[in-house]
């Protein structure tokens, strides 16, 4: 299922997809990066979140400014619900929102934050996601990340990135930190 060959005559914009993988911290703060970079030259970008809910923290306050879109739809980690069927009836909602975004094609850059996670927890069908990527406009970047990357996203990906840790502050007692971490 190898990525088919892309190439971008004159410079022409060619849609990616991107994926942000791994053990290691920066995975969002990665495809952030690149939203802020991608609206410095005028993309239109949306952010849809499989796991982050009611919580309020930095990103959506920096999005508001930045005039882009945050759409955090989970209802936070799942060991923390303990409800198989409702975070994969969560999960599914909120993969509708990604492909419907994907078909309205009104953003130049979409991220669907976490959707790695729901894939390898079981509550997407990977085949599912990859159809709909397959078909996704052909100047379209879409950016996926989370850990545990399915082998066949990463078969398709035009740019796979693996954010590996080496160390972390929480395991020396120090917890996530607004500003830092969230």
């Amino acid at each position: 299922m190898t990525a088919p060959k892309k190439k971008n005559p004159e410079g022409r914009r060619v849609g990616l997809i991107i994926v942000h993988t791994g053990n290691g911290k920066g995975k969002t703060t990665a495809a952030l990066g690149t939203a802020f970079r991608a609206i410095g030259v005028g993309f239109r970008v949306k952010m849809i979140q499989f796991i982050k809910g009611s919580w309020d923290y930095g990103e959506l306050h920096a999005a508001k400014t930045l005039g882009f879109e945050i759409v955090p739809m989970g209802e936070g980690f799942t060991w923390e619900t303990k409800d198989r069927d409702r975070d994969r009836a969560v999960a599914g909602k909120t993969w509708e929102a990604c492909r419907d975004a994907i078909q309205k094609h009104e953003h130049d850059l979409l991220i669907f934050d976490e959707i790695n996670n729901a894939i390898a927890y079981g509550y997407l069908d990977v085949k599912v996601v990859i159809d709909a990527l397959k078909q996704k406009p052909e100047d379209m970047h879409i950016i996926l990340t989370g850990r545990d990357a399915h082998p066949d996203l990463i078969d398709i990906a035009d740019l796979v990135t693996e954010m590996r840790e080496i160390k972390h502050p929480f395991h020396r007692g120090i917890y996530a930190q607004r500003g830092i971490e969230y």
